[in-house]
């Protein structure tokens, strides 16, 4: 098993996800490209004492960004999670 702390990176707070977390008791995690469902769900319940029910992800590609007047580069891509808590879990992103 990888590190934890290499597994989930940071929590991910938009607008979005500030909107899950009221409503669905979903929170969003920045993690490790290369990490699976089932190590992010462990990672999860280790780290902040928690039961996760389901975990979903999304790789999200990096995006063109000009750099200086002719060239272009991009950013880094990388991966997100969608971890819904099981019933009676308090949502422990507020505490943070």
């Amino acid at each position: 098993m990888k590190v934890l702390y290499e597994v989930v990176k940071s929590p991910c707070l938009t607008e979005k996800s500030n909107t899950l977390q009221e409503l669905q008791g979903t929170i969003v995690f920045k993690v490790d490209p290369r990490a699976n469902k089932i190590e992010i769900k462990q990672a999860v319940e280790s780290l902040f004492d928690v039961k996760v029910a389901s975990v979903k992800t999304a790789n999200m590609r990096g995006k063109q960004k000009r750099v200086g007047a002719k060239s272009t580069g991009r950013t880094s891509d990388w991966k997100k999670a969608y971890i819904t808590l099981s019933e009676g879990e308090i949502n422990f992103l507020d505490e943070l």
